[in-house]
């Protein structure tokens, strides 16, 4: 029996667009288990997008634009399984609903400036204060909260860029900052961090991605095996703001010269204040390494998935937070709650309150200069010393 023709091309027209359709479909959930279209919105009248990242091994790195952050990294364990490594929200709206630092870009400055406000040439700076009597990752208007321009010219590399204004919660200068990612062929997640600035200024950037290597972020990371390459830290008041010292990691709960996991490590001294301050982890180490980013700073194994990730950077300090004041109430990516101790952060920078700090490493940026950081984080399979 003959077949009309204009019956042949309903036909091939309707497979035509359910296969796209299907693509187009099939397209938005490979992201990780996320779907782009939960985070496509505009904000103050800028535009949001998720952005994606892969390499030839399997690893993917799902990013947006909003807060320039880290929302899912997808990487293999030893069965060949890929897991999301990093905590964080599946949706635009949880982001923007409930203020928070998962995977974002930390500035104008990140950690702690004591009582929100340093000397500048003899002026006196004040600084919004979000974090009681202190300023915390840039303040009420800090980077994590702002929407930055994206451009991605190939699969692996996206490139995001932010104008701050003179003023921005109190810090001079009009300030030009460029952050790029790029996923490596040897499963490397860099970070390059460039910034210039109109007027003298300061600035300290990090990623402040929650890891949890096991793929489950309700799991605890107590038995992760840590590895931190700093024979001193800064040691903290009760407010958390660092004294001014640096001190020995010999004899402390904080010394991960060695790697070993963090439950042991910390139960050499569960009654150490430094502890007790924070209820766990939170420390900015001074690395060995000399600004030489070709060296590890620190290295995490999780000892379920057999997943290890090493960081790398040219910055001074690296600071490590275990997670420790995570709201239950909150729940994340999966529906999962987030629980007490249940990531590391590994967030490489200048030392916490440096403008207060005249001996410690500058975080002055001076018109004409160029600031720039990179952090690394590389994974890789199995136990490395």
């Amino acid at each position: 029996m003959d077949i009309p023709r204009f019956s042949i091309f309903v036909v091939l027209a309707i497979l035509m667009v359910t296969s796209c359709d299907y693509q187009q479909k099939a397209e938005q959930q490979a992201y990780l288990g996320l779907n782009k279209k939960d985070f496509q919105t505009v904000v103050q009248g800028d535009a949001i997008d998720l952005y994606i990242l892969r390499n030839a091994n399997g690893i993917e790195a799902a990013i947006t634009n909003y807060g320039a952050r880290l929302v899912s990294l997808l990487v293999p364990d030893r069965e060949g399984k890929l897991l999301d490594v990093v905590l964080g929200f599946d949706n635009i709206a949880d982001y923007l609903a409930q203020p928070s630092s998962f995977g974002a870009t930390m500035g104008r400055v990140t950690n702690r400036i004591g009582y929100g406000k340093f000397a500048l040439d003899g002026d006196t700076i004040r600084l919004s204060k979000n974090n009681g009597k202190h300023t915390i990752h840039g303040g009420d208007e800090g980077w994590r909260q702002q929407v930055f321009n994206a451009e991605q010219p190939n699969d692996s590399t996206l490139v995001l860029s932010y104008r701050s204004p003179d003023g921005e919660s109190g810090f001079p200068g009009t300030v030009n900052v460029k952050v790029t990612y790029t996923l490596t062929a040897t499963n490397a997640l860099t970070i390059n961090y460039n910034a210039k600035t109109d007027k003298k200024t300061v600035i300290n950037m990090t990623n402040h991605s929650f890891f949890n290597l096991s793929g489950n972020p309700e799991r605890s990371i107590m038995d992760n095996l840590l590895y931190v390459n700093a024979n001193s830290f800064t040691p903290i008041d009760s407010t958390l703001i660092p004294t001014g010292e640096i001190q020995s990691v010999k004899g402390t709960p904080f010394d991960f010269t060695t790697p070993i996991s963090i439950a042991d490590g910390l139960a050499r001294d569960s009654l150490n204040k430094q502890l007790q301050y924070a209820e766990g982890l939170d420390l900015n180490f001074v690395l060995n390494t000399a600004g030489n980013a070709t060296a590890p700073a620190a290295r995490l194994y999780e000892p379920t998935s057999g997943i290890a990730l090493a960081v790398y950077t040219n910055e001074p300090g690296i600071q490590v937070y275990t997670a420790n004041t995570m709201n239950p109430a909150q729940k994340g990516k999966g529906g999962h709650p987030f629980r007490k101790h249940t990531a590391v952060c590994l967030e490489t920078q200048h030392f916490p309150d440096a403008p207060n700090k005249p001996q410690w490493p500058s975080i002055v940026l001076e018109p004409g200069d160029v600031y720039h950081s990179t952090c690394i984080y590389k994974f890789t399979l199995g136990r490395t010393e």
